[in-house]
């Protein structure tokens, strides 16, 4: 996809309500210093629209941006951030939750993970809740340029063994810093969004990697 137009367009909080939106909608979650926000500029061209802060947890409420007015990519709250209040990791868990629950044009949910460690007992719940909420998540493995090239094989299903993966879940490993792994991403997403667009129909089946009927 060539980008055109990006907008942050809706802001959603605690206490607002999931908009109903009226396009294709993709998710980004990862804990909190993971490189999301590096991830979404880096993916939109963008030096500074999703801002990066050397403060874990700055993310607090769910940003829809619009990216050429056709679709949304939903930056929802980072999690696992240790000096937050119980009842703060509460409140973000149940914002991620209820959009998980409520979306109507969410297509795909991407997990971010930190390839150079094993997955966190948060990385673990969240991919619980995703695989509850009927998507199959798609990991991207970030902070690529910190290991070895040798090391990315074993780092990978070091990552799926440890999120109880299923063996077909895709991983996408990608560097904030050379950008490897964004042509990759987009051309995931390009593929999600175009056979949503030609095939619509449920009956037609589902998107590896993509969404499925809602539980």
């Amino acid at each position: 996809m060539v980008i055109k137009s990006v907008e942050l367009e809706i802001v959603c909080g605690v206490t607002s309500k999931v908009p109903n939106t009226d396009k294709p909608e993709v998710a980004f979650a990862g804990k909190s210093n993971v490189g999301k926000s590096s991830l979404i500029n880096g993916l939109m061209n963008r030096k500074s629209l999703a801002r990066t802060s050397s403060q874990p947890g700055k993310t607090q409420t769910i940003n829809y941006y619009n990216i050429n007015n056709c679709m949304y990519l939903v930056d929802l709250p980072g999690y696992g951030y240790a000096k937050a209040s119980v009842r703060e990791k509460e409140k973000w868990g149940k914002m991620i939750e209820n959009y998980l629950h409520v979306s109507k044009q969410l297509k795909a949910v991407f997990l971010l993970v930190d390839i150079r460690h094993e997955p966190s007992a948060n990385d673990r719940q969240m991919y619980e809740w995703i695989v509850y909420q009927g998507y199959d998540p798609i990991i991207i493995a970030t902070k690529l340029d910190k290991i070895k090239r040798s090391q990315v094989a074993k780092h990978i299903k070091m990552m799926k063994e440890g999120l109880h993966a299923k063996p077909q879940t895709i991983v996408l490993p990608y560097s904030a810093q050379t950008k490897q792994g964004r042509e990759e991403i987009w051309n995931l997403l390009d593929g999600l969004l175009e056979i949503e667009e030609a095939a619509p129909d449920p009956s037609q089946g589902n998107i590896q990697g993509g969404s499925h009927e809602k539980k």
